[in-house]
């Protein structure tokens, strides 16, 4: 069974000087670095999933299209250069993208989810309907959120429902 790395909202405005800072961001881009070299060498598909606020809707506070916070994180696009780019605007990286339709040209069948947030866009993808025919887990070490507290929060309120591993247990 294939696997592949998603790297969900990896993007500029999470970072220092980016709009809406998350906590424990240089250990996360570490980890995430370090999971994506790993799964390159093992043969695992990585992609990059990356919100764009909807227009309609008006202004977001962040991750406004075309702007520089919007971008995926520069260390991110370098290690993972060709990986393919989804584009999304809802929490759960399956409403509205092509992203079964990538998988599935890729012949995945388990997903090791990772990124920001992870109360949100994480676990979101994570418990999709979309994802219930995959093999799932969240790699604890390559998410963070807003801080500490709400990061363990959403971990735990997921386990009894996907595995919960760290990425070199993974990968």
């Amino acid at each position: 069974m294939k696997k592949a790395l998603l790297l969900i909202d990896l993007q500029n405005d999470y970072f220092p000087g980016g709009l809406f800072p998350l906590w424990n961001t240089e250990k996360t881009l570490a980890n995430t670095k370090a999971a994506i070299a790993r799964a390159r060498a093992a043969g695992v598909a990585v992609i990059h999933i990356q919100h764009i606020a909807d227009p309609k809707a008006g202004i977001a506070p962040f991750f406004n299209a075309g702007t520089e916070g919007a971008k995926i994180h520069p260390e991110i696009l370098a290690a993972a250069p060709d990986a393919p780019v989804v584009i999304k605007h809802y929490a759960d990286s399956f409403v509205q993208t092509d992203l079964e339709k990538v998988l599935s040209g890729l012949g995945v069948g388990e997903l090791l989810v990772c990124g920001m947030m992870t109360q949100n866009c994480v676990t979101h993808t994570a418990i999709s309907k979309s994802a219930e025919k995959y093999k799932v887990c969240i790699l604890t070490d390559c998410c963070t959120t807003v801080n500490e507290p709400i990061h363990l929060i959403a971990l735990h309120a997921v386990s009894t429902r996907i595995p919960l591993v760290t990425s070199t247990q993974a990968l």
